[in-house]
């Protein structure tokens, strides 16, 4: 049975605990006169959470130690012999892992019966043939170690599954007639049920903070293993970036670094001003009507893809600047440049800026701007002294989420700047950024445990201490403006 089927299973008998359980606490009310503690609904929400939640809880861990436990069994199939000469174990997990998917695309196809899967150990010209037909190609090399190991790994699913069904079901069905039984007129259900809603807003409030430590975690650990295969001093100084999978790699991370400070510093140029002009004109300057055309307008270039942008960069923008700037003036003849991804990612993020510092200045109290006004100052001075300072903190977060937004991209960088880490001040040159490389570097069936991959979570935890410290500098700056103007 699929993880779907169960839970709606599950979310069926819920319901079914609540209608019951509330009918039962009104006859129960009614049979012995004796008034309930709580609303009728909170008995029906009692036997719904005794149905649902352990069930669910165990369905999760389930979910999430039977891939382990089976991959580590598996694993231990297949002798060091099968593994090729330098490659992984992790990359023969992958063909096990595939086989088994094709294996259970075959069944379903009616290709072949359990019974014939079962006494295929030979005939290895049938089973590619019949894995070829549902889209899965098996070299000519593939070991009977692995074949066995794909069918081990698929029984082993399948009885998991079956097992996980029988116990979550099993679950539900044991504690719904029990917390159907415990209703009694006197029961706080009330309390019950609201202690239930405060631990699980506290632990939706704390996914954020655990997702934070978990890919900080993952990063450093990650990080510290590349670390140890290749120089820290050549990663963070070396101006060159070579990656070369068969050995004699140049990994410095500088030549990223300065094509996403360059890149995110053209984007800034042109979205702040123009981010900044559109809100005070749209909070300061334009009627109702305008207002209500114009900002609807500016937010929908937050909602294109980015790949839409990433296109334009490529088709339009990038020849354009090619024949009219770069190559009359003799500084490039490639469409793929700084220029234009930084003028492309500035559009893209002027949205981030003009609508969140709109709401700011339209949160400064009109009571400032009628005091300047008294003291004679006319509007654009209002503005600038009064209005503008007031709002500085919200507008530097403004800037700050455009700026995050910036470092973060990568779609429009690919296809707008190219994929060349160089160091370079010509605007009209190819360049590359950090999160360009950390896909480049992780993609493609390459080795995982080589320095190659891991330099991805080198890049990664370099890219958000960054990220951390504009952060902690902007709030710096944000408090001391803030101080100062109260």
């Amino acid at each position: 049975m699929s993880v779907g089927i169960i839970i709606l299973a599950v979310a069926v008998l819920a319901v079914l605990g609540y209608v019951l359980g509330r009918r039962r606490a009104l006859s129960l009310a009614a049979s012995s006169g004796e008034k309930l503690h709580s609303l009728p609904g909170y008995y029906g929400y009692t036997v719904a959470l005794f149905t649902a939640v352990p069930a669910l809880v165990v369905l999760v861990c389930w979910l999430f130690l039977q891939p382990m436990a089976i991959e580590s069994r598996v694993s231990g199939m297949i002798p060091d012999s099968v593994i090729p000469e330098g490659g992984a174990r992790s990359l023969v997990m992958a063909d096990v892992r595939r086989i088994a998917n094709g294996l259970d695309a075959v069944l379903v196809q009616g290709g072949i019966s359990e019974d014939e899967l079962g006494q295929m150990r030979s005939d290895f010209s049938n089973v590619r043939s019949r894995l070829a037909s549902v889209g899965v190609a098996l070299g000519s090399d593939v070991p009977p170690q692995v074949f066995e190991a794909a069918k081990t790994f698929r029984q082993s699913a399948k009885t998991g599954n079956l097992l996980m069904t029988i116990v979550v079901l099993g679950l539900a069905v044991c504690f719904a007639p029990w917390a159907y039984r415990r209703i009694q007129p006197g029961m706080r259900a009330r309390n019950m049920t609201e202690s239930f809603v405060k631990a699980l807003l506290l632990g939706s409030s704390l996914v954020a903070i655990l997702t934070t430590v978990g890919i900080v975690g993952s990063l450093v650990v990650e990080t510290v293993l590349f670390f140890k295969m290749y120089p820290a001093q050549d990663f963070f100084f070396s101006t060159v970036w070579n990656p070369q999978f068969r050995g004699g790699s140049d990994l410095g991370i500088l030549p990223l670094l300065w094509g996403t400070f360059y890149v995110s510093l053209i984007s800034l140029i042109v979205a702040v001003p123009l981010g900044l002009m559109i809100a005070i004109y749209l909070s300061e300057y334009a009627g109702a009507t305008t207002r209500g055309i114009v900002k609807p307008a500016i937010e929908v270039l937050a909602g294109i893809p980015t790949i839409v942008y990433g296109l334009f960069a490529l088709i339009t923008v990038g020849p354009f600047l090619r024949d009219w700037l770069a190559q009359p003036l003799g500084l490039g003849n490639s469409s793929s440049s700084v220029l234009t991804a930084g003028l492309v990612m500035g559009i893209m993020i002027i949205p981030f800026v003009s609508s969140l510092s709109d709401d700011i200045i339209n949160a400064v109290p009109q009571a400032l701007r009628d005091g300047s006004y008294g003291l004679g100052a006319t509007h654009s001075e209002t503005i600038r002294q009064v209005v503008l300072p007031a709002a500085l903190p919200g507008i530097v977060g403004a800037v700050l989420l455009a700026a995050s937004r910036a470092i973060g991209e990568t779609m429009i960088v690919v296809l707008g700047a190219g994929a060349s880490a160089k160091l370079d001040i010509n605007p009209f040159e190819a360049m590359t950024t950090v999160t360009v490389k950390i896909v480049s570097q992780l993609t493609g069936d390459t080795e995982f445990a080589s320095p190659e991959t891991l330099v991805a979570f080198a890049l990664g935890l370099t890219l958000f201490v960054i990220t951390l410290g504009l952060n902690v500098l902007a709030l710096y700056i944000v408090r001391k403006y803030r101080e100062q103007y109260e």
